[in-house]
């Protein structure tokens, strides 16, 4: 499985434990709700609804509108196919939600996880986070070193390009630090009061994101330059 692919699953699993929904509906969920998705083929998602399926962790439903029942005669169509998730679906995106590896610090990964972070424990988040800020701090490293090699040769246009790169993943650093901090002030503030803060792996347990009015953060997480 290609990582884009493997993504599209993630995502369509996670929308679907949240609730039952038809082909459309998710369709426009990927689009609208998580920016990543904003220019993935429409075409890849029966396929991977189909595999899903096979694997065991999704089951088809007939629409339980009664007016699909009716109008199925009357127009000819097929009453609209309601996905849900099963038992053994729920748990293998639960075993994906654990996953802290280096994929989930990649760009095209990590901004599907960060869609899902209200799903997932804060242990979880927090060494996400820190695994993305430390990957953004190499990359930014690396920038600034071709930067100073290659200044004199390149022209104002290109120069202004490389600039630009390099504030893209200096804010998404910055908003990442925020986040971070606003993690740990939540897990303090549950915990014990003295010695080390209790270890809060509750599914979903919010931190307290930044306010607005900070430095923004990218539209979509991940969406730095390479």
């Amino acid at each position: 499985m290609n990582r884009r692919s493997g993504i599209l699953e993630f995502a369509v699993l996670g929308l679907l434990r949240e609730s039952p929904m038809h082909g459309y509906e998710l369709r426009k969920r990927l689009n609208t709700s998580l920016g990543v998705f904003r220019a993935f083929s429409y075409g890849s998602l029966y396929p991977c609804l189909k595999t899903l399926v096979a694997n065991g962790w999704l089951i088809e439903e007939s629409g339980g509108a009664q007016e699909d029942a009716s109008a199925a005669p009357l127009t000819g169509r097929r009453a609209k196919i309601v996905y849900r998730l099963t038992a053994e679906g729920k748990e293998h995106f639960e075993e994906l939600l654990s996953q802290t590896g280096p994929d989930a610090y990649e760009d095209e990964t990590f901004a599907a996880r960060f869609a899902f972070f209200g799903q997932t424990s804060r242990d979880v988040r927090m060494r996400v986070l820190e695994g993305r800020r430390s990957r953004l701090e190499e990359r930014l490293e690396k920038m600034r070193a071709s930067l100073a090699r290659t200044r004199e040769r390149l022209d104002d246009y290109t120069l202004e390009l490389q600039r630009h790169g390099m504030e893209s993943v200096e804010r998404e650093v910055r908003w990442l630090n925020e986040l971070i901090e606003s993690e740990r002030a939540g897990r303090d503030r549950k915990g014990p009061g003295h010695g080390e803060p209790a270890r809060d792996t509750t599914e979903g347990a919010p931190g307290v994101l930044p306010r607005p009015g900070g430095d923004p953060g990218p539209d979509t997480p991940g969406d730095t330059a390479t």
